[in-house]
C-alpha cells in the first residue's frame, strides 16, 4: 500500500486546524500559546484513515507570516496539499506566499477548499469563488476543484473525504529501493526510552537496528523503535510520517532541519550549483552577492547567490545561479528548495539543486561549458548525469557509494548505468576504479610522457620498473591497479612489459661495438656462477661506469635484480621459477629450506629470489612458508 502524507496551507486564521479536526478528529495545536492565542506556530501531525482504508498522515503549518520557516519545515516531503480559503475574506497575502512556496517544492496533487461557509451568504461565496479561482491562474492549483465545506457545521466534509480518497490513488508511490533519508522536523525525549526524532520518509525504508547517520553532524544512531501513526513497526517507508527511537544519541546533538539517512549516501557542501526561477510579482529581482535564505528540507540556511547566466535576474526570469552558504548543506541532486530575502523576508523563488560545487563559479569565459554540464545534470537522465560526474571526478576514483549519493539513485540502478557507459566506450574499469575515458586518456598520456623522458635519460636500460612508472601516473595505485593500467596501456599498443620493466612500444636499447663487448663478458661471467656464488652489482662493475651501464641495460632482459645489489642470470633465476613451481604444483605451501634445497644454495640466496617471487606476485608469505599467489 502507498503511504501518503497531505498538508494544508493557507492564510491565519482561515481555519486549516478546524478542518483538520472535522476531517481526524483530533486537534493538531498542542502548544498553551498555540491554544491560548487560537493560531498555529508550530507544526502540528495527525492522521486518518480513507474510506478505501488507505492510511494517509496530515500536517497542519501554521499560517502566519512570522511562521513561514515552519510552513517550510512541514511542507517538505507532501504528497498532497489542501489550500484552505476563507469563504468571509478570499485570498490573502499568505495564501498567495504558500501557493508560491508550494509550487517549488515538487507536490503535484492538491485542492481547494472553501472553510467558513455557513458565514456568508450565497452571493458571498460566489465571489469568493470567483477570487480564489482567478488568484490561482498561472499557478500550479490553476483549474483545481474548490469544494465548499464549514468545519462546525459537518457541511462538505464527507464529500472532501470521498474526494481525498479519489485523488489519493493518483499519488505516485515513492522510491523504497533508494537509501533511506527523513529530513528531521521534530525532537524530543521520552522518559525511559530517550530521543525521538519525527519527519516524513523522504526515500528508502528504515527498520529497527538500522544504524543510520544524522547529517550534517557525522554522528551514527541506531533505531531502537519505530512508529507509524501512533503503531509500534518493524519498519517504516518513503511517503510514510514516522516517529523514531534512536539509541546512542542525546536530545542535544540533534535539531530540526538535521536529516537521518543511510551513512554514505548524501553530498555535503559550502556551495552548490542551482537552477533558480523567480515568482513573477512586481520588485522580485536576484542580483550579483545577494544575501538569502535557502530553505531545503527542513532546515533553513544564510547564503549569498551568484548568477551565472547575467549580473542580474528580474521577475519572472530562470537561470543557473551559485548559492555560497553560511553553512554546509546535506543533500542529493535535483532536490526542491525555496529562498527568500534576507531583509525583508519575501519569498522570491525557488527551484532544483543541480550540484554541490567545490568550486567557486563566476561570469567568464568558461561560463558556457558550465552551463551546458548544469543542462545536462539538470536533464535527469542517469546515464548522462553518471557520464558527466566521472568525467570531473574521476582522479579521485569515486566508489559505487559516491556515485548512488551523486545520481541519487540505487546500487542496482548504478551499476546497470556503468555497465552502459562502459559498452559505449565512455568509461573504464581498472582494477574496479571505474574512470572517464577521457581521464584514462589523460593519465595514458601521463605515461608515454614520463617513458618519453626515462628512455632519454637512460638509454640503456630497457624499461622504467612497473611499480615506479604507475606510481609516477597516479601515487595512490596500488600493484594491482598499476598492472591493471598497464595492461589498459598495452591494449593501445603502447608499450611492452618484459620482466616487471615497462617502455615504449617502440623502444630499443642501441649498443656500441664497445658496450657489446662488455656484455659478452658480463654474460660469460653470470653463466660461469651458481646458486651460490650469485654476484653483486659491485663485484660485476668494480665501479667501472661503462659496465654499469651495460649491465643496466641487461636487467629485465639477461639479467635479474634480486634486490638493489644482488644479480642472478635471468637462465638461473628461471630455472629457480620452474622448480618453485613443480614443487607448489605438488603440494600446497612450501618452506624456505624446502626451497633452499631444491636450487642447492644458501639461506641467504634463496630469500632473495624468493622474494624476488613475492613481488612478481608468484607467491606469498603466509607466516613462515610460501605459497602461490
Amino acid at each position: 500500500m502507498k503511504h501518503i502524507v497531505i498538508g494544508t496551507a493557507g492564510h491565519i486564521d482561515h481555519g486549516k486546524t478546524s478542518l483538520i479536526k472535522a476531517l481526524t478528529g483530533r486537534e493538531t495545536d498542542t502548544l498553551e500559546e498555540e491554544r491560548k492565542r487560537g493560531i498555529s506556530i508550530n507544526l502540528g501531525f495527525t492522521y486518518f484513515n480513507l474510506p478505501s482504508g488507505q492510511s494517509v498522515g496530515i500536517v497542519d503549518v501554521p499560517g502566519h507570516e512570522k511562521f513561514i520557516k515552519n510552513m517550510l519545515a512541514g511542507a517538505s516531503g507532501l504528497d498532497m496539499v489542501i489550500l484552505v480559503v476563507a469563504a468571509d475574506e478570499g485570498m490573502m497575502p499568505q495564501t498567495i506566499e504558500h501557493i508560491d512556496i508550494l509550487s517549488y517544492l515538487n507536490i503535484k496533487k492538491g485542492l481547494v477548499v472553501m472553510t467558513k461557509c455557513d458565514m456568508v451568504d450565497d452571493e458571498m461565496l460566489e465571489l469568493a469563488e470567483e477570487d480564489i479561482k482567478e488568484g490561482l491562474v498561472g499557478t500550479f492549483l490553476e483549474g483545481a476543484e474548490i469544494l465548499k465545506v464549514d468545519s462546525l457545521s459537518k457541511r462538505g466534509i464527507a464529500e472532501l473525504i470521498d474526494k481525498l480518497d479519489k485523488m489519493s490513488s493518483e499519488v505516485e508511490e515513492r522510491n523504497n529501493n533508494l537509501p533511506a533519508r527523513l529530513n528531521i522536523d521534530r525532537v524530543f525525549s521520552i522518559k525511559g526510552f530517550g530521543t525521538v526524532v519525527t519527519g516524513t520518509i523522504i526515500e528508502g525504508t528504515i527498520h529497527v537496528n538500522d544504524e543510520l547517520e544524522i547529517y550534517p553532524r557525522a554522528k551514527k544512531a541506531v533505531v531502537r523503535n519505530i512508529q507509524v501513526h501512533g503503531n509500534n513497526e518493524e519498519e517504516a517507508y518513503a511517503g510514510q510520517r514516522t516517529a523514531i527511537n534512536l539509541a546512542n544519541i542525546k536530545v542535544t546533538d540533534i535539531e530540526r532541519g538535521d536529516i537521518l539517512a543511510a551513512p554514505d549516501s548524501l553530498l555535503e557542501s559550502m556551495m552548490i550549483d542551482v537552477k533558480i526561477k523567480l515568482l513573477n510579482h512586481d520588485g522580485c529581482k536576484l542580483e550579483n552577492w545577494d544575501r538569502l535564505k535557502l530553505y531545503h528540507g527542513t532546515r533553513e540556511i544564510l547564503c549569498r547567490a551568484v548568477p551565472l547566466e547575467k549580473e542580474e535576474m528580474k521577475a519572472g526570469d530562470e537561470g543557473f545561479v551559485q548559492l555560497r552558504l553560511e553553512e554546509k548543506i546535506v543533500c542529493k541532486k535535483l532536490d526542491p528548495f525555496v529562498i527568500r530575502t534576507y531583509s525583508p523576508m519575501d519569498t522570491i523563488g525557488g527551484g532544483l539543486i543541480i550540484d554541490v560545487s567545490n568550486e567557486k563559479h563566476s561570469i567568464n569565459k568558461y561560463t558556457p561549458k558550465l552551463i551546458e554540464e548544469l543542462k545536462i545534470k539538470e536533464s535527469g537522465d542517469d546515464k548522462s548525469i553518471l557520464e558527466v560526474y566521472l568525467k570531473n571526478n574521476s582522479s579521485s576514483f569515486p566508489k559505487i557509494q559516491d556515485m548512488m549519493s551523486y545520481v541519487g539513485v540505487s546500487r542496482d540502478r548504478i551499476e546497470e548505468v556503468i555497465a552502459q557507459l562502459k559498452e559505449d566506450g565512455k568509461v573504464l574499469d581498472i582494477n574496479n576504479r571505474i574512470v572517464h575515458k577521457d581521464y584514462f586518456d589523460f593519465i595514458e598520456g601521463k605515461l608515454v610522457r614520463i617513458l618519453e623522458k626515462y628512455h632519454k635519460e637512460n638509454t640503456l636500460k630497457i624499461g622504467m620498473p612497473k611499480q615506479e612508472a604507475g606510481s609516477k601516473v597516479d601515487s595512490s595505485f596500488k600493484a594491482k591497479d598499476i598492472d591493471a593500467f598497464l595492461a589498459r596501456v598495452k591494449e593501445d599498443d603502447l608499450i611492452k612489459i618484459q620482466n616487471n620493466q615497462v617502455s615504449l612500444k617502440e623502444f630499443e636499447v642501441k649498443l656500441t661495438d664497445e658496450q657489446k663487448s662488455i656484455k659478452l663478458d658480463i654474460e660469460k661471467k653470470l653463466k660461469s656462477m651458481g646458486y651460490n656464488d650469485i654476484a653483486t652489482i659491485e663485484e660485476i662493475c668494480g665501479g667501472d661506469k661503462n659496465k654499469k651501464d651495460v649491465l643496466d641495460s641487461m636487467i629485465g632482459s639477461d639479467v635479474q635484480l634480486l634486490d638493489e645489489e644482488y644479480i642472478i642470470s635471468n637462465e638461473l633465476y628461471e630455472k629457480a621459477k620452474k622448480s618453485m613451481l613443480d614443487f607448489l604444483g605438488k603440494n600446497s605451501e612450501m618452506t624456505l629450506a624446502e626451497f633452499r634445497d631444491l636450487i642447492n644454495s644458501s639461506r641467504k640466496i634463496s630469500m632473495l629470489i624468493l622474494e624476488s617471487f613475492d613481488k612478481e606476485k608468484l607467491t606469498k608469505r603466509v607466516e613462515n612458508k610460501r605459497v602461490l599467489y
